[in-house]
């Protein structure tokens, strides 16, 4: 049986210090043990001091020393609760070296995944919702994630969308129904690690293609797939991560011609286009009959779902890769798929959308005032790129940034070949507040400004 959420309260030693700490280390020793776990709910403060037969200034003592070390949060009203991140080595560290949605502004998510999840146990038998359901989506399912990569990627029949776990399950599916080890697959010089990680795995060889603010110089991509014959081309032509370009119409239109005249499959990572009010039409429409079309609702809603939608061709190679899929995952989470499904369906998804283009808009924009040389495409961006000043390179800044509380990703996390930009990834998504942001933003400012520490 679980321990209780107040059962900790048996670990508070007198005669130890003051009674305030005691308390502390029955707390921390609490969350580090597990009896209490992220989202548990602690007692009141008049009633811990009732049961511990304190004065509640106590109590209050030591829960306010609680909240300031990043252990607890509170709501009025609602209580006192245990924080996901409680006891990390820097609670106080601001990230932004994570891409993801910010909290959507005018928007409630908690109330949204509690209104939809009663709603699905109302009109669902739980048992058969939570039960096996092999393959890459029901075709509801499928027809949702049609709905919403249309505006990128229109007119695509539903029984060609693929329901996954996940954008790392489908670029895992492709690569290994489409590659063998040893073979050639032509990359931005600058890309997802994500995607890096899964083509080390399956032993392919990443080859960088020139590129500028527009992506791939299209007659740099026709030579290396003569030369090279490379099996696909991966790219994340939108809000491109993590030098934060989009490609232009025309340029998406001429990589597209190359790549049907070498013969290489596309795959077209897209986890940031849905940000934009009118999103560009994808490098998939014009050459459809070659391209995997891959749109994670990561980026754009809520990492937590773990639902991504991809488009694949018609014929043997989309067969393959949907059979490769589910060797992988089996399903997708059957109450996730279901949530994303209604979201979908009702326009939820679309409300939390905005939501989230609202924030992203507001952040992009203190961005842009704190760090004016720092780079993006388009304002609903999560990311900016900032180029760094000679005396600097990503590493040095990283370092430095970890000795004011910042996390930051340089240049060689995304490198694909031995020259590359000198220059960070500042993901604008990540801290809780817009207030917070502004102060990691202006510790960069100041740091760029000056002269690097020696090493």
């Amino acid at each position: 049986m679980a321990p209780r959420p107040d059962s900790w309260l048996s670990s508070v030693r007198r005669g130890d210090g003051p009674l305030y700490k005691s308390i502390l280390r029955a707390l921390e020793d609490a969350i580090r043990s597990g009896a209490l776990q992220a989202g548990d709910r602690l007692p009141p403060q008049r009633a811990v001091a009732d049961r511990l037969g304190v004065d509640i200034t106590t109590v209050t003592r030591a829960y306010s020393e609680a909240g300031r070390r990043g252990w607890l949060d509170g709501a009025v009203g609602r209580g006192t609760f245990v924080r996901a991140d409680a006891l990390q080595d820097d609670p106080g560290r601001i990230d932004l070296s994570m891409n993801l949605p910010p909290a959507p502004a005018g928007v409630s998510l908690a109330d949204m995944i509690r209104d939809t999840t009663v709603d699905l146990m109302q009109r669902h038998d739980a048992a058969r919702l939570m039960a096996y359901h092999p393959g890459a989506g029901a075709p509801g399912q499928q027809l949702a994630g049609a709905a919403w990569i249309s505006p990128c990627l229109a007119d695509v029949p539903p029984a060609r969308v693929l329901v996954a776990p996940g954008a790392q399950a489908a670029l895992s599916a492709i690569l290994g129904a489409l590659c063998a080890p040893g073979d050639t697959v032509v990359v931005e010089p600058l890309t997802y690690p994500g995607f890096r990680q899964v083509a080390e795995r399956f032993g392919l060889r990443l080859l960088a293609c020139p590129a500028d603010a527009d992506g791939f110089l299209p007659e740099d991509l026709a030579r290396l797939c003569r030369d090279a014959a490379p099996k696909l081309i991966y790219l994340v032509p939108t809000l491109q991560n993590p030098t934060a370009s989009t490609t232009s119409p025309e340029r998406r239109q001429a990589i597209a011609e190359v790549a049907r005249t070498a013969g290489a499959w596309i795959v077209e990572d897209d986890p940031y286009s849905r940000l934009l009010e009118a999103p560009p039409a994808s490098v998939g429409s014009f050459a459809r009959e070659r391209t995997f079309y891959l749109a994670t609702l990561a980026k754009t809603l809520t990492p937590g779902l773990r639902i991504a939608y991809l488009a694949v061709p018609e014929g043997e190679a989309g067969e393959r890769v949907g059979d490769a899929l589910r060797a992988i995952a089996l399903m997708p989470p059957p109450l996730m798929a279901a949530m994303a499904t209604a979201w979908v369906r009702d326009g939820r998804a679309e409300q939390l959308l905005a939501g989230v283009r609202r924030e992203a808009r507001a952040r992009c924009a203190i961005a842009r005032r704190i760090l004016p040389q720092a780079y993006a495409a388009a304002d609903e961006s999560l990311h900016v790129w900032l180029d760094l000043p000679s005396a600097w390179d990503g590493d040095s800044l990283r370092r430095a940034g970890q000795q004011r509380g910042l996390s930051l990703v340089g240049a060689e996390a995304f490198a694909t070949g031995p020259e590359t930009r000198n220059g960070v990834r500042i993901s604008l998504g990540g801290p809780e507040t817009q207030d917070v942001l502004t102060t990691a933003l202006m510790r960069i400012a100041e740091l760029v400004a000056q002269d690097p520490p020696r090493p």
